[in-house]
């Protein structure tokens, strides 16, 4: 809930106002902490979250008596109007804050962080970089913002910065999905504000493909949640899923806007990444999936993208296609720069071949090394058991493993 309050300040005083928003939106939910349980949990809570944090931005702004008057004129601050109840234009926002005079990478982050809520931390993981460094790539565009008083104009058009929503709901799914850190295999509350934003704009612009494509991948790999996590919590693999917990409902949709996005247009990313998750959700079992299929998507969109993540995923491909042999071939043509040597899904995939390839002992140490590396308890936990997994048995009358 905190980023849709962080989104309410943000729409009414400005991003200029971001770093005071934010202060203000901890500082509400610090009072619903201490309020809630002893006078009970409003009708509405994000009302009451979005008019306590007002008063405490107002608040902030009247303590600092020397820029008092220019930032009340800047925010255009009204005490006494209340928020607009049941107003939704969070892609209004999302588009609003993906400023046209910044780089890309700098409109993706910052709404990432202003809008869709992601810490610097899992922001960095998206981009493969430090912490660090995106932490300096987010303040200074807060800084050239605030600095030049650049306004947010208005797009001109329903495409306008579009590839800058794209990335911003791709990442939002993404680390819900796949959450890096934390004790949950997934952040479900973000992996449904992505599908619902996605679906908004595929509504405005029906015919864009790429919009069709992100909102048709969100579906269909969103689609096999259920089956992701056994009874215990535990992380479970793709090919170890039990299919008939898939949703059908959602494969079928994501199948079908996939398939009249695709007609008789050019492949494109998010289309070939869809068709990707489609031809995982066409298969009831793991022996049955079209890899040399998936293989040949994965060239085209490796070619289209030079991501280091896909060429991972094509690692596994190549390697269902030729043999665990050629997948560790493929690793080794990772330039170090393009990905860290101790990321830990380079870690995960190199020991998964290993394993495929009978080298148990190497696979063993490396599972351990991503284990190490990962932030996620659930994949860590994960890891470490087909670490255990590949543990050689005990000599006779020796101690337990």
């Amino acid at each position: 809930m905190a980023p849709q309050v962080t989104g309410a300040l943000l729409r009414r005083y400005g991003i200029a106002q971001f770093d005071l928003c934010e202060d203000a939106v901890q500082d509400a939910l610090l009072d619903a902490y201490e309020q809630w349980p002893a006078g009970g949990r409003p009708d509405d809570p994000r009302a009451w979250l979005v008019t306590t944090a007002r008063r405490r931005l107002i608040d902030r702004l009247r303590s600092e008596s020397r820029r008092r008057a220019r930032e009340l004129g800047q925010a255009g601050i009204d005490e006494t109007e209340p928020p607009a109840p049941g107003r939704d234009d969070s892609l209004d926002l999302l588009r609003l804050c993906c400023h046209p005079a910044l780089p890309l990478s700098a409109q993706v982050a910052l709404t990432l962080r202003a809008v869709a809520g992601l810490t610097t931390a899992q922001i960095a993981h998206a981009y493969l970089v430090p912490e660090a460094t995106m932490a300096q790539r987010i303040s200074r565009a807060k800084v050239r913002i605030r600095d030049a008083g650049l306004a947010f104009p208005a797009p001109l058009g329903p495409e306008e910065r579009l590839d800058a929503v794209l990335s911003v709901l791709y990442l939002m799914f993404t680390e819900g999905h796949t959450a890096t850190t934390g004790d949950s295999v997934s952040d479900t509350d973000l992996t449904r504000e992505a599908i619902r934003l996605a679906r908004q704009l595929h509504a405005r612009i029906p015919d864009h493909t790429e919009a069709a494509g992100l909102l048709a991948l969100m579906l269909l790999t969103d689609a096999r949640r259920a089956a992701r996590v056994s009874p215990l919590g535990a992380l479970v693999a793709l090919d170890e899923q039990d299919r008939s917990r898939w949703d059908q409902d959602q494969i079928r949709e994501g199948t079908a806007i996939l398939d009249r996005a695709a007609a008789g247009r050019p492949p494109s990313p998010y289309l070939l990444q869809a068709a990707i998750a489609a031809l995982h959700a066409e298969a009831s079992r793991a022996e049955t999936t079209d890899w040399p299929q998936i293989l040949v998507l994965y060239r085209l969109l490796e070619a289209a993208t030079d991501s280091p993540v896909v060429t991972l995923n094509r690692a596994v491909a190549e390697a269902m296609v030729h043999g665990p042999a050629a997948g560790l071939s493929v690793l080794d043509t990772l330039a170090p720069g393009r990905l860290p040597a101790n990321h830990h899904r380079l870690l995960a995939v190199r020991a998964h071949l290993q394993e495929r390839a009978g080298l148990a002992a190497e696979a063993r140490e490396t599972y351990r090394l991503a284990a190490q590396q990962a932030q996620s308890v659930p994949e860590r936990e994960y890891l470490l058991s087909r670490a255990r997994r590949l543990q050689p048995p005990a000599a006779p009358g020796g101690p337990p493993g």
